[in-house]
């Protein structure tokens, strides 16, 4: 079993951040810190399977405990086979509307005679010499998070969250505001009522339910709405802020060892 769905099946509030920078330097610099994972974004990315691989592998040379999940595109069972081939530690799935939808992605992700998922020989297995154990262990050891970004999403949230094999649901934000009509209206309260249904849906189907706050000093507030893990910051938004701190402190600096000439 991977840490990180230990840590989300004991509820214990893992952190996460959010990489859509396709390379695996950003991948192994970010991993070195007391992160509990990193989220890999193909769904908005140009990034190809051979980048996430890549980026894999930069996570484990880290050698920290953090883990790589991965955000497919869609429900797809081809694309969702040969990311978990990678040998990575979950997959999170946008648009999950229905249980059958959410069945469709478990079963995507087992082997026979649980799921569909191909067997052969690939990074998860060693490359071929973990085959063996690596199949008879694998069914249910992958983290697997459905989206829930949908107004259909949401009125099924509970049947989502209660398919066996479902580990957590995850609130897209952007998408679901969108489709409620109210986009970007974080702290509204209409969008907070559609938010807690979905983190009282998962509470009664025993599930934990997690969301991604771009704003870091909004990281206390997601956590007193219910939510039970976080992904915290992308890193291109992550490097444009430290950049343009840099640029208020040098003009700031400027200031006071140059000031302006009076007349």
């Amino acid at each position: 079993m991977t840490n990180i769905k230990d840590a989300i099946d004991t509820g214990g509030h893992p952190l996460g951040t959010w990489l859509s920078i396709g390379h695996p330097k950003v991948a192994e610099g970010v991993a070195q810190l007391d992160l509990d994972f990193v989220l890999v974004d193909m769904e908005h990315t140009t990034m190809s399977m051979e980048t996430v691989e890549n980026m894999a592998r930069g996570v484990d040379a880290a050698s920290s405990g953090t883990d790589t999940v991965v955000r497919v595109p869609w429900n797809d069972p081809v694309r969702l086979k040969r990311v978990v081939d990678i040998g990575v530690a979950g997959v999170m799935v946008p648009m999950i509307n229905s249980a059958e939808e959410a069945r469709t992605l478990v079963e995507s992700i087992r082997y026979p005679p649980e799921g569909i998922r191909g067997i052969a020989g690939s990074r998860a297995t060693g490359y071929g010499r973990n085959f063996e154990e690596y199949v008879a262990n694998a069914n249910g050891s992958i983290l697997t998070i459905a989206q829930i970004e949908t107004e259909e999403g949401l009125e099924n949230a509970e049947e989502i969250a209660s398919v066996d094999g479902i580990d957590a649901l995850f609130v897209g934000p952007a998408d679901l505001s969108g489709a409620l009509g109210m986009f970007a209206e974080w702290d509204s309260a209409e969008f907070g009522d559609a938010i807690q249904r979905i983190i009282d849906a998962s509470d009664r189907a025993g599930v934990p339910v997690g969301t991604l706050t771009v704003d870091l000093d909004a990281i206390e507030a997601r956590l007193e709405q219910g939510f039970d893990f976080l992904i915290a910051g992308k890193d291109i938004a992550l490097l444009m802020d430290s950049v343009d701190r840099a640029i208020d402190d040098y003009a700031a600096a400027l200031e006071e060892e140059i000031p302006a000439s009076s007349d």
